[in-house]
């Protein structure tokens, strides 16, 4: 019995050893960390993807629209499939829902953005390029992916319309019924 209890404290002084042979910034022991000593992650940063010309690209998607999305540091131009952003999404709501990453991200008229959308509506198409211009920052910018994943911008939006069902007049609407 005492044997154990001899174990337990080489133990203990083993880890109290340890404990001052860490480096500095790591935490060696639960008992440092309950101390408030600093918490280090281990986990490493993610790394900046670019292609030959500088920009970081990604693809978004939602509904049946799918964008493509290049960025780079400039004046914070939004040209969409060749037009700019006031012509291509006239409504105001819609550019706010684009640019909503880099308020997050606070990099308001830092980015040029690039991209071209197909398929869907306007309203599809604007969150695609939403999806799309989260996914490049953080391409970009690997150190901006905390603050643009809680803000829920790299989360695919995956709900799309329903499919129309055979005996139905659309996906759930029945026909009309008639007693006689």
């Amino acid at each position: 019995m005492s044997d154990n209890r001899q174990s337990l404290s080489d133990l203990g002084n083993l880890a109290a050893g340890e404990a001052a042979a860490a480096p500095a910034g790591e935490i060696a022991s639960a008992d440092a960390y309950l101390a408030g000593a600093p918490v280090v992650s281990t986990t490493p940063l993610r790394q900046q993807e670019l292609d030959a010309y500088g920009r970081a690209y990604a693809t978004g998607r939602r509904k049946d629209a799918v964008a493509r999305v290049w960025i780079k540091p400039g004046s914070g131009k939004i040209t969409i499939n060749g037009r700019d952003q006031e012509i291509y999404f006239a409504r105001p709501t819609l550019r706010l829902v684009i640019n909503q990453p880099f308020g997050v991200a606070e990099r308001d008229g830092q980015y040029d953005v690039i991209c071209t959308v197909k398929g869907g509506g306007l309203s599809g198409q604007a969150g695609a390029v939403k999806h799309g211009i989260a996914q490049a920052l953080t391409k970009y910018e690997p150190v901006l992916r905390a603050p643009v994943k809680a803000a829920g911008f790299l989360t695919r939006d995956s709900r799309a319309v329903e499919r129309k069902k055979y005996g139905k007049a659309k996906a759930r609407r029945s026909f009309q019924f008639s007693k006689r």
